[in-house]
Order: structure tokens, then sequence, then C-alpha cells
């Protein structure tokens, strides 16, 4: 079993580095070639989740895990045939490396927790059938650029009522409990304030019209800090100074922003407690190794027993850091499958990101460009989040790994954002088969 395990380890290394490599390779060739490479790494990427589920199977002997891999299988094969058939012109590339984030993010929760890796399954298959539609809709509505205020009021009621009525998990007001499902909506008001800043900054970049968007972006902010989300204030504030700066050209924005940003980061550490545990424990874990600086100390201890290449699944001991299904999966990552698998992922993130500023680049409308640059800068702030509080970069801010953390409203958010980008692609993809038809007419 050993044998296997560690035989199976370092062949998944090897196929996630290839399958890496081919994601940066594809921006350097032409058509006939990317379509080629998109082919590899989807049998790269089913080629890991299979090897991946026959050693979770014989370290475990589970039955139920044979019939959750193949319902994985259906759902990934049916998305993304799905998707081309309906979206011709979508970027494969960019379909495959979100698979492949959620093939790993099914392989580490299966490992770590069965009953919380089925859920997310359904919530994957869920978000997966209904962000489908949303490339068909950016595609046909213009009026998407006019509404401003319906994205700011709705965002900003949805983080008040959050601060009314939300449940207090670790010391901030994340979600809203409906019945059975808890909903944290600042995963969704993240998306809505992007969609409200490209509007706005869309109609004018007036003096007058910057001033106006801060001060709804700053409400933003605040009510996020009053429910001590301060995870979610810092992604938008990130993402809106860049937004701004991007849209005005203006440095003096960018440097002010920045400057305001460490203001208020020195206010939080005076006024919040719990801001002061976290920064105490990211400076000395192991003042307090059997308290408040436990989780950082447990998340380091696994990143470094597990070295360059891991100690395989199953072999480690990543349940003993707290939450790790959440905010610290990728310490797990990096423990079972080491940190050479845990950097390929990174560079997936990155990809990921490379290609939203494509995206954002070639649009020629001012509300296209600046929605996809938002939604760019607004993951990989995300992603550099979620793995620089696991790694002990920065204070850890309780930030998700997107489509690879368990929860639901990460999940669903994530694919929204993808899917919005997706159909910013194919429009204008479809503009430049138009453009072609014609002048070749």
């Amino acid at each position: 079993m050993n044998l296997l395990t560690d035989a199976g380890r370092y062949l998944m290394i090897l196929l996630m580095a290839i399958y890496t490599y081919l994601s940066f390779r594809y921006f350097g060739v032409g058509e006939e070639k990317k379509k080629k490479i998109c082919s590899r790494q989807n049998r790269l990427m089913f080629l890991i989740h299979a090897l991946s589920y026959v050693i979770i199977y014989c370290r475990t002997g589970e039955e139920r895990m044979i019939l959750f891999y193949g319902a994985q299988v259906f759902f990934l094969f049916l998305y993304l045939v799905l998707y081309r058939f309906f979206y011709r012109n979508v970027s494969r590339v960019l379909m495959n490396n979100m698979c492949m984030l959620l093939c790993v993010g099914f392989v580490i929760l299966s490992r770590l927790s069965f009953e919380r890796a089925a859920r997310q399954f359904v919530l994957v298959v869920f978000s997966g059938a209904v962000t489908m539609l949303i490339p068909f809709i950016i595609d046909r509505m213009w009026q998407l650029s006019k509404i401003p205020w319906v994205y700011g009021i709705l965002g900003l009621g949805l983080l008040t009522a959050v601060y009314f009525v939300g449940n207090t998990s670790y010391g901030a007001q994340l979600s809203i409990q409906i019945g059975r499902i808890s909903i944290q909506p600042s995963e969704f008001v993240k998306i809505l304030f992007v969609l409200f800043a490209s509007t706005m900054f869309y109609q004018s970049t007036s003096l007058k019209q910057v001033c106006l968007t801060t001060a709804v972006a700053a409400l933003h902010v605040l009510v996020l800090v009053f429910s001590r989300d301060l995870g979610g204030a810092l992604i938008l504030f990130v993402t809106y100074v860049f937004m701004l700066f991007v849209a005005t050209g203006n440095w003096l924005y960018l440097g002010a922003g920045l400057l305001s940003g460490s203001g208020a980061a020195v206010l939080a550490f005076r006024l919040f407690s719990h801001v002061k545990v976290r920064v105490s424990s990211w400076k000395n874990p192991w003042a307090d190794i059997d308290n408040t600086g436990y989780q950082m100390a447990q998340s380091l201890f696994a990143i470094g027993t597990g070295g360059w290449f891991g100690m395989g699944l199953y072999e480690g001991m990543p349940r003993k850091i707290p939450v790790v299904e959440k905010d610290f999966v990728f310490a797990a990552l990096s423990e079972e499958m080491g940190a050479v698998f845990a950097l390929c992922v990174l560079l997936i993130c990155l990809g990921c990101f490379v290609q939203f500023m494509m995206i954002a680049c070639s649009m020629q409308a001012a509300f296209y460009k600046l929605t996809a640059f938002g939604l760019g800068i607004l993951y990989s702030t995300q992603v550099f989040l979620a793995v620089g509080g696991v790694i002990k970069l920065i204070p850890s801010t309780g930030v998700t790994l997107p489509f690879i953390s368990y929860g639901g409203s990460s999940v669903f958010s994530t694919f929204i954002l993808f899917g919005i980008i997706q159909g910013l692609y194919i429009l204008k993809r479809d503009e430049e088969e138009e453009e072609t038809h014609e002048a070749a007419g």
C-alpha cells in the first residue's frame, strides 16, 4: 500500500507539472496547436483524477468512493461537452483550468471528509448548471452596463442584512441561515461590487463621479469592517483601488488608495481584538503554540513535513489543523501532495489570472474591459490572501481558496465569476468572426 501511495504521488506530481506547462504553452502557439494542447490537458486531468481516487479507494476500502468518483467523471465530462456544444467559441484552456482546480478540490476534500466532499459536489453540479446561462445573458443584455445603482444598493443591502442578522464565526459575522442552508452574501457582493464600479466608471470618470463611486465603495468596506469580515473588506478595497487607477490612469488615486489602506490596517489592528490575535500568531505562532498560535503552527508543520514531494494521500495528519477544509486547505494539499504539486496549483491560478487580463485588454467597450479587469484582481487577491495566510506570508484573513476550499457560497460565486469571464471571451470571439465574414464578403 505504501509503495502504491508513493508511486501514485510521484506520478501525479509529474502529470500535474506537464498539465501546468501546457497551460502556459497554450499562449504561445497557433489555433490548431491550442486545440491539441487543450485535448492533452483533458486527458491529463482525468488521469490525475483517476489515479487519486484509486489511491483513496485502496486506502479506505469504501465502495462509495468508487460511486463518488464515477459521479464526478460523469459531471466533468458532461460539463465540458455541453459548454462547448452551446458556446462554440468558449475559452477551452480557462474551462480546463477551472475543472482541474475542481478535481484537486474533490480529491483533497474526499481525503479530509467524505460527507463534506459529497455536499461540495452537489453544490458544484448546481452551480455549474445555473451559471452555464451566464454567457448567453451577457451576449444579449446590453442593459447590464446601465444599472449601476441596482448593483450598489443590492450589495449594500445584503451586507447590511448580514450585519444585523448574520451568524458569527471565529469573531466575524459572515453568513445568514435560511432553514438548513447557510449563505455567505459577501461572496456574491464582491461580483456585484465589480459590476457597480465598472458601470460607474463606464458612464464617467469625472471627479464628481469618482467621489460618488468612492463613497459607495467605502460604505461597502465599512459595513464589512463592522461585521468584522476583514478578509472580504480587504478584497473589495484592493479591487476598487486598482479599478479606479485603470479607469482614470491617475497615479495620485493609486497612491492615496494604498496610503489610506495602510492607515486602515493599523486602525483595524487597534480596534479589533481578533485582528490582534491573528497578527500576534502570525508574527510568532510559537509564543502561544497551544492556543492562539496553534493553527498557524500546525499549518507550518504540515507544509514542512510534506517537503517538495509530499507524504502521499493518507500519510499525513492534516486533520490536526483547525478549519483545514476551508481556510487552510492549501496546507493539507502541501503536506500530502507536496510543494511541487501545490506550486502547480498556484501556477494554474496564475494562468487563469493571465487569461482574465488578456480578455480585459482585448475588449473594446470600457464596461467590459473594467469588468474583466476587476474580476481578475478580485480573483487573484483572494488566492493571494488564502495562500499567504497559510504559509505565514501575511496574517490569516479567513479567505477560502477558490474551487478547492469547502464552501457552497464560495464555489457558486467563483462559478459566476468564471461564467462572466467566459461570456466576455465568447462575445469578443463572436465579434471577431463577424468582422472577418464581413471583410471576406
